[in-house]
């Protein structure tokens, strides 16, 4: 497979100095009215103006702007078997019995099916209103668990994708390596995950010029404490040190109470609290699900700075659990949304479910408020825009994010003529696009870095011969696995 070349979007929507007015938009302190956003050639906002009067010559929004959503947590290949594990296949299905499944389909996904799988997904999410994506990348080899002749093979799939459907990337390559706590050897169904330390390390010196030529972010994900033993946790995570001591470090934690136990068993210690008094987390690290925590984790996490990635469908989806985000919040924690297995691909639903998973765990309503954002949709978005975006490495140094000076011009606009959302003031526009809405049908168009990518009721220009693609490469992985 080729590298990747120089970004460039399709013609019609190349990158210019742009302009546009919102008459109503999100920006990072709450709403505020006849907003003038400018930018640059490069997709950075030069300027964020309110109480603004609309240039002549500028466009108009068709309904308020809110800031794009970062999407902290995503296996695209997964997109693949949506829907098709649905089905009773033990006495008590879980997570464990779903990932029995999972491996069968990951161990058919060749370089070609998986850059189509992508494609797909990621137009998916810009029509439902994500402007970026952290990818948890972990079948890095050939189908008999070999490397690939380019070890960044299956890497620079993603990141054509991302290019090809134009989405902000932060690439996650994940360092695997035991099957369990303890050493336990990998089993078959993940001899195309497993990588040594310094393998990883060469992979991540490989991709990082590509990344920084397409204007994606590079970091590093330990798939878990259970597949990467202590010192390959020290080791790769100074190795990352020495190629970007800035670069984000995502790990799935504390997603199932198997697991937590498995650790207390190994080491005496919860797996986040081992994690707190083994490795240095800062606000580097995103927490993948981290479900399952005592009020002593929940305190010493959030106070690291580290994002919690909560992927509400996805954690229902597998019966994980639920997180307790005014625990979280109340410590100073911050978080962010993610698709993870791609079961469902909206922004929206995905802080719909968490604001009703919050409901049902403590028999309230509007659980996430704030007293400065009392409209709950409003909040929601605000913190987790902040959230994904300090996920993903994206955020600016000084960790503001959304409709800011100076960072990426990625923002949606409502669809302010929707049935759900006509003659609304633009909070109750956005609360009825989250609660009311088909979720992603009340969105009008989605910007990526300046570059308008979907239109006309969010439709991105490629969708019709991505989704035959995608339909091809699904049909050809059922037929495998079927074999």
């Amino acid at each position: 497979m080729s590298d990747i070349a120089p970004f460039a979007a399709p013609t019609s929507h190349a990158p210019a100095m742009g302009s546009l007015f919102a008459t109503d938009a999100l920006l990072p302190d709450g709403w505020a009215r006849n907003v003038l956003l400018e930018w640059n050639a490069a997709g950075q906002l030069l300027a964020v103006t309110p109480d603004s009067s609309a240039p002549r010559t500028t466009p108009r929004a068709a309904g308020p702007l809110i800031p794009g959503m970062p999407n902290l947590h995503c296996h695209a290949f997964q997109r693949a078997f949506g829907g098709l594990t649905e089905f009773r296949a033990e006495a008590q299905d879980s997570f464990w019995s779903w990932r029995t499944l999972m491996y069968r389909f990951a161990a058919q996904v060749t370089p070609e099916l998986l850059e189509d799988i992508a494609t797909w997904l990621y137009i998916e999410m810009l029509e439902a209103g994500y402007t970026s994506v952290c990818e948890f990348h972990y079948v890095h080899h050939d189908l008999d668990g070999r490397p690939y002749a380019d070890d960044a093979t299956l890497a620079q799939c993603l990141l054509r994708a991302a290019q090809r459907a134009g989405i902000g990337i932060t690439l996650l390559p994940v360092l695997y390596q035991t099957s369990g706590f303890g050493g336990t050897p990998p089993n078959a169904g993940q001899r195309r995950f497993i990588r040594s330390t310094d393998s990883m390390l060469r992979l991540l010196e490989r991709l990082q010029p590509c990344c920084e030529v397409q204007g994606a972010r590079l970091g590093l994900a330990p798939h878990s404490l259970r597949a990467v033993p202590p010192d390959s946790l020290r080791e790769v995570l100074a190795g990352l040190d020495a190629i970007d001591p800035t670069a984000p470090i995502h790990i799935h934690i504390a997603e199932q109470t198997a697991e937590v136990d498995a650790c207390l068993a190994w080491s005496g210690q919860r797996p986040v609290e081992w994690l707190l008094d083994h490795a240095a987390v800062d606000a580097r690290w995103c927490l993948v699900h981290a479900t399952h925590m005592t009020d002593t984790e929940y305190q010493r996490a959030a106070r690291t700075g580290a994002v919690a990635g909560l992927c509400p469908t996805t954690e229902a989806n597998l019966g994980d659990g639920i997180f307790d985000l005014p625990r979280w919040r109340a410590a100073g924690g911050a978080w962010g949304v993610g698709s993870d297995s791609n079961a469902c691909v909206n922004a929206a639903e995905e802080l719909m479910l968490l604001e009703y998973g919050q409901r049902l765990q403590g028999r309230q309503r509007n659980v996430l408020a704030t007293a400065q954002q009392p409209q709950v949709a409003t909040a929601m978005t605000l913190q987790a825009v902040q959230g994904g975006a300090r996920a993903s490495g994206r955020a600016l140094p000084r960790g503001t994010a959304g409709l800011v000076t100076g960072q990426r011009a990625d923002f949606a606009v409502l669809d302010a003529r929707h049935p759900a959302l006509c003659e609304l003031s633009a909070p109750d526009m956005l609360s009825a696009h989250v609660f009311a809405s088909h979720r992603t049908s009340a969105l009008d168009a989605v910007w990526v870095g300046g570059v308008q990518q979907t239109r006309q009721g969010s439709r991105h220009p490629l969708r019709e011969t991505a989704a035959a693609a995608f339909i091809a490469a699904r049909s050809r992985l059922l037929a495998q696995t079927q074999a």
